[in-house]
């Protein structure tokens, strides 16, 4: 069944979020260089079972195969042109699954970054930035998201298009945002988890956090100084399962569902109300933190 952001932190306790994406994807036979977003219209029922996995492992919030669905991004695989198409299918496989749970699910907007360094740091001008985000918001919109979720963000001028995209696109629709603190505690462009908190807080998003990453110590970090700074922000975890490794020629996590457990089990000592994980994890690890979280 569905319900809204809103009514789950309405809610006393955690909340907990999938895991990743794209390891499932890969699993299921993805070629490295092809558009994830692609399997929204070609292989639809590989991406049901993907969110249904995780709904049966305890997610109470699922994220759409978006994550690369902007523009420009797709470009890189000449679909730029099926932006509204790949993001409107991709929100409704999502609904379809969330609406078929028995527990209640919110659908997330997965909306991830450009690939591009917005004006003067690169050459994409922030207005074009901002149009891109608000064709991809629109497409999610369009096949019934619950909220938009821009994750994985380095950069504040891009958090800060996105943002205003998905806000053109829909201006009632609550909007998360989480950045990715895997250099030396800070976002690859310098951001500090202190500085994100009050940036993004700034922006009037439901809620924040971080994602993906260098695994779960990192993210306990960063949840930590946020809370430190505000205790009043909703703050989102997502860690990577560990760190990757090459196994056999493919790249695999080294946290074990366990691991998983026990991190989010700390992490929300350490502030964090929405949890689950990215890279490297699948509905088993998911299952081990809703588990924890009980």
């Amino acid at each position: 069944m569905r319900t809204t952001l809103q009514d789950l932190l309405a809610a006393d306790g955690p909340i907990v979020a999938d895991g990743g994406m794209g390891t499932m994807l890969l699993a299921m036979g993805l070629a490295r260089g092809e558009a994830p977003e692609l399997w929204n219209v070609e292989k639809q029922d590989a991406i049901r079972r993907i969110h249904r996995g995780y709904i049966e492992a305890g997610a109470q919030i699922i994220l759409t195969n978006s994550f690369g669905g902007n523009r420009y991004r797709l470009g890189m695989h000449d679909l730029a042109e099926r932006t509204a198409e790949l993001n409107q299918a991709a929100a409704e496989l999502a609904c379809a699954e969330a609406e078929a749970a028995a527990n209640p699910v919110v659908v997330g907007g997965s909306m991830g970054p450009t690939g591009q360094m917005i004006a003067p740091m690169g050459t994409l001008a922030f207005a074009d930035a901002v149009a891109a985000f608000e064709e991809q918001a629109r497409g999610l919109l369009a096949g019934g998201v619950d909220v938009l979720w821009i994750e994985t963000m380095s950069d504040l001028e891009e958090v800060r298009a996105a943002v205003e995209g998905a806000r053109h696109a829909a201006p009632e629709l609550p909007v998360v945002t989480t950045m990715t603190f895997d250099t030396k505690g800070r976002t690859m462009m310098g951001v500090t988890p202190e500085k994100a908190l009050a940036t993004l807080n700034g922006y009037g998003v439901i809620a924040l956090g971080g994602n993906c990453g260098n695994g779960p110590d990192e993210i306990e970090g960063v949840i930590e100084k946020m809370h430190g700074e505000n205790a009043d922000v909703i703050l989102i975890a997502k860690a990577n399962a560990g760190l990757p490794k090459m196994r056999d020629g493919a790249v695999v996590y080294d946290a074990t569902p366990d691991v998983m457990g026990d991190y989010a089990a700390r992490v929300q000592g350490l502030g964090a109300r929405i949890i689950g994980a990215c890279c490297g994890s699948t509905p088993d690890h998911i299952r081990a933190i809703a588990e924890a979280l009980k």
